[in-house]
């Protein structure tokens, strides 16, 4: 960057730009087929109180998104989980802004207060992120069931995070937020309410979560001249819950059907919500000659026991990463995976109202969701990487009617696409 980066470090302050691109279309399958653009770039700016006064363990955090380009999945596909974890509206807009400060010896303590996006810690499968489709990011039970979808990628919420490491190989995170990452939720576009990142809500419910993350071997651990190094993984368990109140999925106030022509249209109100998750990460086979060439199993399931106040009762990432899948392809990276997300029972129960009353014609209900993924990260140059990109749909939408004839789903997707990182 002509010498800005080197003059910034000078000062503690790093910076770094990434672009992400891509070109995304089905070729069967959605309401409509063809091919889309859009695209990411992120700028993400830090300084390190040690560096720029000397003052130890303090880490101050600025990023910015400008996303442009279509959104293939709304455009084309109405799946639940959405084919592109860069899709989203077009906009520039502020995404984080928090202080971390550390604490104790070997940094055992940290203390993060600010504006955060809790996907870049919570909930995370480090494997699962060489994938394209959102869902192996952000899960889809939060992006259905969390107001506003959660703080998540575009969106954040202001609030405080402590993440404290007992023993080595041992971490315990716990954060609380404001409810909504947007003010006044209205059900309306979460993006659109907050469209550039700086409306900061707060005194608007509590979501509160809380995670213990096991790691082995420890960071640091040693092994035996002549040992192989064992087989590393890392197990993670967590829950959440919000306060704030709750749709009912079927129900009105009096506990008729909202479908019902007697209902008052108002839905029911629940006090709260939450759900349970487990992460795990397992290194499953190495190489005995090239250390590079590593295969990683990974998996993520979350459910809620709330199935009235939910869309989403349960959903699940499972998949396998081949790192350097060819020889002296050191930085390239092959992935295989799948998703999947049940619609609760309460959800489907209304759409049947809805054709028991004549509301709808005969035809499908909601149920689940299924895709699968094909991926490989072509290291091109230091600075970029080409990921051609290959998912498909079982039953977008969870079954939602097909438009064009509303007695029969929308069919199965073939999507097809190129993504480019460039780092800047």
């Amino acid at each position: 960057m002509w010498g800005i980066r080197t003059e910034l470090s000078r000062l503690g302050i790093s910076f770094a730009v990434q672009e992400t691109s891509e070109y995304l279309g089905n070729v069967s399958g959605g309401t409509k087929k063809g091919f889309e653009y859009d695209g990411l770039t992120q700028a993400v700016m830090q300084l390190n109180t040690q560096r720029a006064f000397g003052h130890y363990g303090g880490l101050f955090n600025v990023s910015l998104l400008n996303i442009h380009g279509k959104n293939l999945s709304s455009d084309n596909l109405q799946s639940l989980q959405t084919a592109s974890g860069i899709e989203s509206d077009r906009a520039t807009r502020l995404w984080e802004l928090w202080y971390s400060q550390k604490f104790l010896d070997e940094d055992r303590l940290e203390l993060k207060v600010g504006q955060q996006s809790i996907d870049q810690e919570f909930m995370v499968s480090t494997n699962a992120l060489y994938f394209v489709n959102t869902m192996f990011g952000w899960p889809m039970l939060p992006s259905a069931d969390m107001p506003g979808g959660g703080p998540a990628y575009p969106l954040s919420a202001l609030g405080a995070r402590i993440s404290v490491r007992p023993v080595d190989g041992i971490t315990l995170l716990a954060g609380t937020f404001n409810g909504s990452p947007v003010k006044n939720d209205n059900g309306t576009d979460p993006q659109r309410q907050n469209r550039h990142g700086t409306s900061f809500p707060w005194g608007d419910g509590r979501l509160s979560i809380v995670e213990a993350q096991f790691s082995a071997p420890a960071l640091g651990s040693l092994v035996e001249p002549g040992e192989a190094q064992p087989l590393g993984r890392t197990y993670r368990i967590g829950a959440w819950y919000n306060s704030k109140t709750f749709d009912d999925q079927r129900t009105d106030e009096t506990g008729l059907s909202l479908a019902n022509p007697a209902s008052t249209g108002n839905a029911r109100q629940h006090k709260g919500n939450y759900a349970f998750y487990a992460v795990s990460d397992q290194l499953v086979w190495r190489d005995a000659r090239d250390p590079n060439r590593t295969i990683a199993l990974f998996g993520r399931a979350m459910g809620t026991p709330l199935k009235d106040r939910n869309l989403i009762d349960f959903s699940l990432n499972a998949g396998m990463v081949f790192h350097s899948p060819f020889r002296y392809r050191t930085a390239d990276t092959f992935g295989v995976g799948l998703g999947y997300a049940h619609v609760s029972k309460q959800a489907s129960q209304l759409d049947r109202d809805n054709i028991d009353f004549g509301n709808n014609p005969a035809g499908p209900t909601r149920s689940s969701e299924t895709f699968i993924e094909l991926t490989y990260q072509y290291q091109l140059k230091p600075w970029i990487q080409l990921q051609p990109d290959i998912q498909y749909v079982f039953n977008p939408g969870a079954g939602v009617p097909n438009p064009d004839d509303p007695s029969k789903r929308i069919k199965n997707e073939l999507v097809l696409g190129l993504r480019t990182n460039i780092s800047f």
